[in-house]
């Protein structure tokens, strides 16, 4: 089985102040001992270096680097991929979701991943199962 993690999961793990870090480092831990394929996409890696960068500083950026990135499975996404995120977004006219929701929710239904590592309740409602459950 694989899980998406989600920006929201990876900056919980970084930031010793956020309020989810301490679920997130369980969440984090046991899924590293549960063997699972561990997902991200190049959007959120981009999203979280730049939330990472912009918040925490650049010692934040090289943990992410060096401990969490060689953990994850990347998924480079196309164009045909960032299309059908595009206009999923267009159709949905929601603020609230980002193209990176959309991407990561494109992703997960193509490669049937039903749980995030994520404390946006987006996943949720898009009908996908969150670590830690809510």
């Amino acid at each position: 089985m694989s899980v998406l993690v989600d920006t929201s999961a990876l900056f919980a793990i970084l930031d010793a102040d956020d309020l989810n870090h301490a679920a997130a480092k369980d969440a984090w831990a046991d899924l590293l001992a549960s063997g699972e394929v561990l997902v991200s996409t190049n959007y959120i890696l981009v999203e979280t270096f730049a939330l990472v960068q912009r918040r925490l500083g650049m010692d934040a950026v090289k943990t992410l680097q060096q401990d969490i990135v060689p953990v994850l499975r990347i998924e480079w996404i196309d164009a045909a991929q960032h299309s059908s995120a595009i206009s999923r977004l267009i159709a949905a006219s929601q603020r609230q979701l980002s193209l990176v929701d959309w991407v990561s929710f494109v992703t997960m239904q193509r490669l049937e991943i039903k749980t995030a590592f994520a404390f946006d309740s987006d996943f949720h409602t898009q009908g996908f199962e969150c670590v830690p459950a809510e």
